[in-house]
């Protein structure tokens, strides 16, 4: 159902937020927990969607002991066969359309949004349901004496992987760590947000549903203070999606255990538009990456840096386009944006508003929430005239707010745009693709898209994603994404000849022997 009013920006499209009873007693049956209910509320509208039982530290012992006697054997399962559940994922999750509603019921985001992460998911598995057998193969390497010395790296799986998802793209932050992990031949204890469990859940329902065995993936829920602790002593590796700051205490924990962590954390990333750039196309793609799922993305552009040259037109283009985005909820696509999931987010995006207004800064477009659609809704706003004073300059909002700024020459666009301590995504717009990657090598960003704000890095499955500095470490996609769950083990043989001297030969004389081998190695480049 769709209610006009005089603009298109005041559209709202309502649609029931909650989610079939059936359909939630069927996923959350599956949380076996002593913990308490916690009932998860729509963004939408407020309305109740599930009662999820909490896990308490015991019951993430049981997950973790559960999950260890699966991975034994899922370990044994040769990659080709652990594989095929991931090739079948493709076509269970690409465009399912359950799995969108629930996505859309927890977050509020638009439909698209919540569609492409579908897409996301299903062409990560395919990527990895096809190539991951080949980059698990062992490798020979070259071996102490050539010919007599035969060395093969081989890759073991970790074991177990914690891996903690975020609630802003419950499907594409979980499922995207999830798959590699166990392809890689571990098992899973994850611990989704509460408030986008039934996401989740509903994924594994699929991968089981494709041929998964169902105890290599396990789902807890649970606050950090309450089972954080209990899911670092419980692993072999941990997978950490969220802020910095959760993500250095997570770091040290892991490294009081002397096991690895990937961490993908904040960003306030850049986006620079050069005076040859095509306007209406960098309006288009600002737009796009500034405001996606209302800027709840780790990758959302929050720092615009535009030419001095161009900075009037390119900003009048994009605060006309940004005046044009349509906000609404609802289950279709009549709609650009939704809204924020949390009154914590809503409080952040206005806080950081009103300060720098209150200081000085010129609202462009945007500026206020829209308690008239929804309880968390604000509007896409361009900020001007943001100063270092202002905690919008250089604090991440996780909203739907970007400030541009003016820039003089490429050397200062560099600077301004690593002037900051995170270094997850950026962005650059200009026609000459060879001056765009020679500025993008500059700039100490994990990923750095040229005539697009975040998709073109972040959806090339076979290359890394990840963050620099205060964003992180370790990185998904790609063979790195994979092999990054598992273990570097070498085995080396020996043949005919050996390291101790010959029958008769002394210590003196075998040492000159070594050492002549060794020259002659060098000579015929052998090593």
């Amino acid at each position: 159902m769709t209610t006009p009013s005089k603009t298109p920006r005041d559209e709202i499209h309502t649609a029931a937020s909650e989610l079939p009873a059936p359909l939630v007693a069927r996923l959350t049956g599956e949380l076996k927990g002593g913990g308490p209910l916690i009932t998860t509320a729509a963004p939408f509208t407020g309305a109740p969607l599930a009662a999820l039982r909490q896990s308490t530290p015991e019951d993430v012992a049981v997950a973790f002991a559960r999950a260890r006697e699966a991975q034994i054997g899922w370990a044994k399962t040769s990659p080709k066969d652990r594989a095929k559940p991931f090739i079948k994922l493709h076509d269970l999750v690409l465009g399912n359309e359950e799995l969108i509603d629930i996505n859309q019921a927890e977050t509020g985001k638009a439909r698209n949004s919540a569609f492409e992460e579908t897409v996301d998911v299903a062409g990560l598995s395919l990527y990895y349901g096809r190539h991951a057998p080949k980059f698990l193969e062992p490798r020979k390497r070259a071996g102490a004496i050539p010919i007599a010395t035969q060395t093969h790296e081989y890759r073991q799986p970790k074991g177990i992987v914690a891996i903690i998802s975020p609630w802003n793209y419950p499907l594409s932050l979980a499922i995207c760590d999830v798959i590699p992990a166990l392809l890689a031949g571990n098992a899973v204890v994850h611990k989704p947000d509460t408030q986008t469990a039934l996401t989740a859940l509903k994924a594994r329902e699929l991968l089981i549903e494709a041929g998964l065995p169902p105890h290599v993936w396990h789902i807890v829920l649970g606050e950090p203070a309450d089972i954080g602790q209990s899911l670092i002593d419980g692993c072999d590796h941990v997978c950490f999606t969220g802020s910095t700051a959760a993500g250095r205490r997570i770091a040290q924990a892991a490294a009081a255990r002397l096991i690895g962590c990937t961490l993908e954390l904040g960003g306030k990333n850049p986006m620079i538009v050069l005076a040859d750039a095509d306007l209406d196309k960098a309006a288009r793609g600002a737009v796009r990456a500034c405001f996606s799922t209302t800027g709840q993305l780790c990758l959302s552009i929050e720092r615009l840096y535009v030419a001095d040259a161009i900075y009037d037109d390119f900003v009048a283009k994009l605060v006309g386009k940004v005046a044009a985005i349509e906000l609404g909820y609802g289950y279709d696509f009549g709609y650009d944006i939704g809204t924020l999931t949390s009154e914590r987010q809503l409080e952040v995006t206005r806080r950081h508003v009103e300060d720098a207004r209150s200081k000085g800064a010129r609202v462009l477009a945007g500026g206020r929430s829209r308690p008239d659609l929804g309880r968390f809704f604000y509007e896409p706003t361009v900020l001007a005239g943001v100063t270092p004073d202002m905690e919008v300059f250089a604090h991440e909002t996780f909203g739907p707010v970007v400030s541009v700024y003016r820039f003089h020459d490429d050397d200062e666009a560099i600077g301004l745009a690593n002037d900051s301590e995170y270094g997850l995504n950026a962005s650059i717009w200009t026609r000459d693709v060879g001056r765009g990657r020679a500025i993008g090598e500059q700039i100490r960003c994990g990923t750095v898209n040229i005539n697009e704000g975040v998709a073109s890095a972040y959806a090339s499955n076979d290359s890394p994603m990840g963050g620099m500095k205060a964003s992180g470490q370790g990185r998904r996609h790609g063979e790195h994404g994979l092999l990054e769950y598992t273990e570097l083990q070498t085995i080396a043989s020996q043949h005919v000849i050996g390291f101790d001297p010959p029958p008769g030969v002394s210590t003196e004389r075998n040492a000159a022997l070594l050492k002549l081998t060794y020259k002659l190695m060098k000579a015929l480049h052998i090593r």
